[in-house]
């Protein structure tokens, strides 16, 4: 009898015939033995595997031994008959104990309370099982199943028709999962039966039996969802479900024994079952039963075997046997291994560490360790093995055994892994890495540890990596750290997203693989620093990753799980960048761990302790390369597989076969790893010439972007070509492959950026390529983009301007179509026009016909024909081909006038349709060419009438001259004739008739703003002095010859012009009183008349300067009055108010004014006098109403007051005279006055007007000027500064007496 302790299987309790149980270890080392009273009849561990459990014949004791402490101990159960039965509870402390009377007893070891049940069966209980809920099933010998609650009352009883063996409590298997636990008891009846009870179902248990021939029932086991495996004394094994549908039906059957079978296991860990029987045992797969994974022979035992258990953790299987042995076999080892460059280090025993390698050849090292290890470490010259906190070194020597113990090491946790390099090993253990020297002896004065990460606020470290000069660890803050181990300090850190939980480095650890907390891998190519390539199509149950230890592999590494290796190559030189790539992936058996990749063998680890050699199926072309003929769809597989990994592996494929589709793959995958070389040999090999020409036009380019945009644009990726091309040092290159391609649009974009001046031409083309498609408004766009305008393009724009015609004539604009094909220096002119004429564009049409000479055409179209320019054209071909008369009448219609007068006359000789065309027009061209012709003629009076016609008035009067037609020159200027002309012919010829009729014509010229004739005719009349002439002239300016008198002044200027200088004041005095209704006008012409004489030296009327005066002091009223300079005013207005005759038409408005004035300057008397004279009856009823009141009363009530007026000396004699008179009462002169205030002039305050040079008081005028910018005479603009006084004023004095 015996027992593996549960859940951990360290220990295995055996009990013979004597009174002993002994307790082996795990490694077959005795432990312990406990003594016992007589022979042990039943025993059992604890749930936990810390107690074991044992009665004993002859005694009413329990015995436990307690595994934790190595301690005996035991109880009274109390309990008068002996114990037949004893089971542990499997989930708490309880302990049921059977009798051979069928009382029971319930024992909790934690509280140490013992449940006697008397009476539960009336004989011995030979079997039982708890289930999960401490529900308690017992068999005995009465032929009953009874089951209890964990405090021994019964909850069912049932007879049976057998005596129960084997009872188990399981889950039967349902359609749907059930919640309520294991409620199955099964048990084995009389050995022909298997029973299934359902203990909430107990009127319908299941009552299985099978064939005769299997023989009895010998054990059983439950495994899976529901299936039990059945072993069969006559060597057979039965596999069935308990599914309600499904029972009754064998699934499977095999006779595995030959004679005999005694017992079965079930390890649901190895996913294996046992048999054992015929002196031998055989182990199955549970997924496959027909599959004998191992058959085991114990050839000594010849009394057969008996039971056959497996440890929970399946490692370990025992086989007891009749003779009283008991096997152990080791099933499963722990898959433990370690691999440092070819080297490998792996468990093949509990306790055996082997060494070796196999690539190098190297005879294996065995290395018996202490402990058995939960870690192995390898580096190049040490072994490192380990458990809980505790690690041994051994290092390798060269002489035997192997192998020397170095030391070993206590860390400050639990550790995680190791690693080693030559010199240092490197511990996990609690978040933290503990980097040590594993010798003493190169120590020197160098640091023995230290922990990483310096900071805990860093995050935890959750694995690490060793290589030869650096140690890598990941951290679940996500940062990858790089630390050089010679001086142990960080080298480089890569942040990532997430948590990293495992790194692999390659051997030298330029490259790093790691696994992240979202089971992503990722690939950093040169130190943790550079930015990660994500790994395709990583799958998330990897576990771990291996680099290729092969020198020409070193970019090739696989990552695996349990079920497959996934292959994946590194490519560091490919027109795409850096990239990874999955290659593929292999299937692994069972429970193998990868520990060596070297050149496409994979060595895994076996749970047997052993390695094996796994070709990876990408690597399957190297190992078929030669000495075998492989199939074409395998060649091409093959070829696939190298391409994937390394082009250099191309060349380890057979050269001698392969089709053109694996070649043309072949050269393709060397473009893309930018193998120029290699690719040339294999288009070579493949008689692509083409593809070798052009791969050597490339060699010599040292730009990587533009080699690979080569590439790139070769495979036929012109994207990612064009993108390269612009990052190399050539970026045209991209569009000169765009226009290539004729990928137009993109060409153009290129274009803009890179080239402006190839717009036109890529327009031209790409406009080319739309018109052969059929695009024609596109077309048309990009034939008008690629004009350039440039002398230097001529045959380009000539071409682009004839795909404009095209286009044109497509879409239907004839009209620019043909004018563009008319431009076109093939100079399509007849199909042009006639194109024309089919659009209706008769004036298009007919130019291009002249184009070509094609006359007839031509004037069939005239009648349609519009432009006079084209009617031109005609008529000059026609004059240029002698056929005047058409070319006279092509004239006429394009009213080129002189054209035809010219054709008339030089070449149809008709004078008289000249003449009649010239009269019609008045073309002075044409009437130049007639009188030319008359001239010819002789006929000198047609030639001046013409010559006139055409304005050459001065040629025209030459020739009347020359030739006495003055008279006919006369009569037609009368008509036609200006003002100059009527002049000429005047002068010197005013007696004859030519000269009346000059006269006559010169004052019938029509009236000017200034009336230039008038005045020209009285300058000439003046000079001619010819009184026949002046009476003609004086008749038209009074109105005799046409009833409309002339205005007066040109009858002054006359007599002025005649030197009639009496007769011209009466006529200035007869102008002034004209204008008294307009006293500016009337002032305006007095002065201009005064200056006139005086500009003459004529004595000046006495009355024309009178009236002068008079009108100036009134309109100087105006002026001061507007100053506010009432009594400047007032004087005036007292002066003009004496003279009031001169003024009949205003003589109350004048009055009232005066009125006014006076009476706001203090002259009261006068105000008086003119108020009276305003009460006269005839003036009395116009006086305003709103001044009428004030003057009836200033008269009713008379005030007489006057303010004295200032004297001043005369100018002439010194005499006192008030300032406003005029006349010296003591000399007898007219004095002068003053034009800006109306007094009188004196000698020390003397100035004149610059202008018309009238005099005024100098201190007065600049006065005056402050305010005013014009002279009050002249009204010519004037300014202070011009004013200047003059201190000898004497010449003006004698002026003024010699006007008197």
């Amino acid at each position: 009898m015996y027992k593996w302790q549960k859940s951990l299987g360290n220990y295995i309790a055996v009990a013979g015939q004597d009174n002993s149980v002994k307790i082996f270890d795990r490694h077959g080392h005795q432990w312990t033995e406990l003594s016992i009273p007589g022979r042990c009849v039943g025993m059992d561990w604890d749930k936990d595997g810390d107690i074991l459990a044992v009665i004993a014949a002859k005694s009413s004791s329990i015995y436990f031994w307690d595994a934790s402490v190595n301690k005996t101990s035991h109880i009274d159960s109390g309990m008068r008959d002996q114990m037949s039965f004893i089971l542990w509870s499997k989930t708490g402390p309880l302990l049921a104990v059977g009798t051979v009377k069928g009382n029971l007893l319930i024992y909790n070891q934690q509280t140490s309370r013992k449940i006697p049940v008397l009476g539960k069966h009336t004989k011995k209980i030979t079997c039982g099982c708890w289930n999960n809920q401490n529900l308690l099933a017992l068999g005995s010998e009465d032929n009953t199943l009874s089951i209890s609650n964990h405090e021994g009352d019964t909850i069912r009883q049932a007879s049976l028709h057998g005596e129960p063996a084997e009872m188990t409590f399981s889950v039967m298997k349902t359609d749907e999962r059930s919640g309520q636990g294991e409620n199955t008891v099964s048990l084995s009846v009389d050995k022909k039966i298997l029973m299934l009870f359902n203990i909430h179902d107990p009127d319908n248990r299941i009552d299985l039996t099978f064939q005769r021939h299997y023989g009895n029932i010998v054990s059983y086991r439950w495994y899976g969802d529901g299936y039990i495996l059945i072993g069969f004394s006559h060597g057979y094994f039965v596999v069935i479900s308990t599914h309600i549908r499904e029972i009754g039906h064998e699934l499977c059957q095999a006779h595995n024994h030959k004679e005999s079978l005694n017992s079965v296991a079930i390890s649901t860990a190895l996913n294996k079952a046992a048999s054992c029987g015929d002196n031998s045992i055989k182990i199955h797969d549970l997924s496959d039963f027909k599959d004998i994974s191992n058959v085991v022979q114990l050839d000594d035992e010849t009394k057969g075997l008996d039971q056959l258990n497996w440890t929970d953790d399946g490692q370990l299987l025992a086989v007891s046997t009749q003779k009283g042995t008991l096997h152990v076999f080791l099933t499963k080892l722990p898959i433990l291994g370690s691999s440092f460059g070819t080297r490998l280090a792996y468990l093949t025993s509990l306790l055996e560490v082997t060494v070796s390698n196999q690539v190098e050849g190297e005879s294996p090292v065995t290395i018996e360790v202490e402990v058995e290890p939960t870690f192995i470490a390898l580096g190049p010259y040490h072994v490192a093995v380990g458990m809980n906190n505790r690690a041994w070194f051994y290092d390798l020597i060269d002489h035997k055994p192997g192998f020397k113990k170095l030391k070993d090491i206590e860390y400050l946790g639990t550790i995680a892994s190791m690693c080693l390099n030559s010199y240092y090993a490197a511990a996990l253990f609690e978040g933290k890495v503990q980097l040590h020297m594993v010798s003493q002896q190169r120590s020197g004065g160098e640091k023995q540890m230290k922990l990483f990460p310096d900071d805990d606020r860093k995050g935890r470290i959750l694995c690490h990596a060793l290589t030869a000069d650096l140690l890598y660890y990941g951290t679940d803050s996500g940062n990858v750290v790089c630390v050089l181990v010679e001086d142990w300090e960080t080298v480089s850190s890569y942040t990532h997203s997430v948590g990293v939980r495992k790194v692999f480095p390659d051997l030298n650890g330029t490259r790093l693989v790691f696994i992240d907390d979202k089971n992503g891998g990722l690939l950093s190519p040169s130190n943790a620093t550079d930015s990660c390539f994500e790994l395709p199509n990583f799958s998330p149950t990897i576990t771990g990753v291996l680099w290729d230890n092969w020198h020409s592999d070193r970019g090739v590494f696989v990552a695996y799980d349990d079920d497959k290796v996934y292959t994946y190559a590194l490519h560091k030189t490919t027109i795409y960048g850096p990239r990874v790539v999955l290659v593929g992936s292999t299937a692994l058996l069972f429970s193998q761990k990868p520990l060596l990749l070297h050149n496409g063998d994979l060595t895994c680890q076996t749970a047997s302790g052993k390695t094996s050699e796994v070709t990876l199926s990408t690597h399957s072309f190297l190992k078929n390369s030669t000495g075998t003929k492989d199939s074409p769809p395998e060649l091409s597989k093959q070829v696939a597989q190298a391409l994937k990994q390394e082009v250099g592996h191309v060349g380890d494929t057979d050269h001698s076969s392969g089709s053109s589709t694996d070649w043309a793959e072949v050269g393709g995958a060397c473009l893309v790893h930018m193998e120029v070389e290699l690719a040339i040999q294999v288009y070579r090999m493949s008689g692509n010439v083409g593809m070798v020409l052009s791969l050597q036009g490339i060699q010599g380019i040292e730009d990587m972007n533009l080699r690979a945009g080569h590439l790139a644009m070769f495979l036929g990726d012109y994207n990612l070509a064009q993108d390269l091309y612009l990052s190399s040092g050539c970026p045209i290159v991209a569009l000169e492959m765009r226009r290539d391609l004729l990928h137009w649009d993109s060409a153009l974009m290129l274009a803009k950026r890179l080239a402006e001046a190839q717009i036109p031409f890529i327009s031209k083309e790409y406009a080319v390529h739309l018109e052969f498609i059929g695009d024609y408004v596109n077309a048309l766009a990009h034939y008008e983009k690629g004009m350039t305008q440039n002398n230097k393009f001529q045959e380009h724009d000539e071409a682009c301007k004839a795909g404009v015609a095209r286009m044109s004539i497509r879409m239907g604009d004839i009209r620019r179509g043909a004018a563009q094909a008319i431009q076109h220096p093939s100079r399509q002119f007849s199909e042009a026009a006639q194109l024309y004429e089919k659009g209706q564009y008769y004036d298009k049409a007919a130019s291009v016909y002249i184009r070509c000479k094609n006359w007839a055409k031509v004037g069939e179209l005239l009648q349609h024909v519009s432009s006079p320019k084209i009617h031109l054209q005609y008529a000059k071909a026609k004059e240029a081909d002698g056929k005047y008369k058409d070319a006279a009448q092509a004239y006429e219609s394009a009213k080129d006038w002189d054209n035809v007068i010219r054709v008339l006359l030089d070449h149809l000789n008709n004078p008289e349709e000249a003449v009649r065309i010239v009269r019609e027009t008045q073309s002075i061209d044409g009437a130049k060419m007639v009188a030319r012709f008359f001239l010819g003629l002789n006929d000198y009076g047609s030639a001046i009438h013409f010559l006139v016609l055409s304005q050459c008035n001065d040629e025209a009067f030459q020739l009347a001259q020359q030739h006495g037609q003055m008279e006919v020159y006369a009569d037609i200027i009368g008509d036609a004739g200006g003002l100059p002309e009527h002049r000429a012919l005047l002068r010197g010829r005013e007696e004859t008739p030519a000269g009346r009729k000059a006269l006559k014509h010169f004052l019938k010229c029509p009236n000017t703003d200034d009336n230039l004739a008038v005045e020209m005719a009285i300058e000439t009349v003046g000079q001619a002095r010819d009184s026949s002439l002046t009476n003609q002239l004086i008749d038209y300016l009074m109105g005799e010859s046409d009833g409309m008198p002339k205005d007066a002044k040109y009858l002054f200027r006359l007599y002025m012009a005649l030197q009639l200088f009496r007769e011209a004041a009466r006529t200035a005095i007869i102008i002034a009183r004209e204008e008294q209704w307009n006293y500016r006008n009337a002032h305006d012409v007095l002065f201009s008349m005064y200056t006139e004489l005086q500009a003459q030296k004529i004595k000046i009327p006495a009355e024309m300067v009178t009236n002068l005066m008079i009108l100036h002091s009134y309109l100087l009223v105006k002026i001061h009055v507007k100053r506010g300079d009432h009594l400047k005013g007032a004087r005036m207005l007292i002066r003009v108010s004496n003279n009031i005759s001169k003024f009949p038409a205003h003589v109350v408005p004048i009055l009232t004014s005066a009125v006014i004035e006076c009476h706001r300057a203090g002259l009261k008397n006068s105000a008086f006098s003119f108020a009276a004279m305003l009460m006269r009856p005839e003036y009395r009823n116009e006086i305003d109403s709103k001044y009428r009141k004030k003057i009836e009363a200033m008269v009713r009530r008379p005030d007489t007051s006057e303010l004295e007026e200032e004297t001043t000396p005369c100018p002439f004699c010194g005499a006192q005279l008030p300032q406003n008179e005029l006349l010296c009462i003591s000399c007898k002169n007219n004095l002068p006055y003053c034009i800006s205030t109306g007094r009188h002039m004196l000698k020390e305050d003397w100035s004149v007007c610059p202008h018309c040079e009238f005099p005024s008081l100098y201190s007065q005028f600049t006065l005056l000027l402050e305010t005013e910018t014009t002279c009050p005479m002249c009204s010519e603009a004037l300014s202070v500064k011009q004013v200047k006084t003059i201190t000898d004023c004497s010449k003006y004095l004698q002026a003024e007496d010699l006007d008197q």
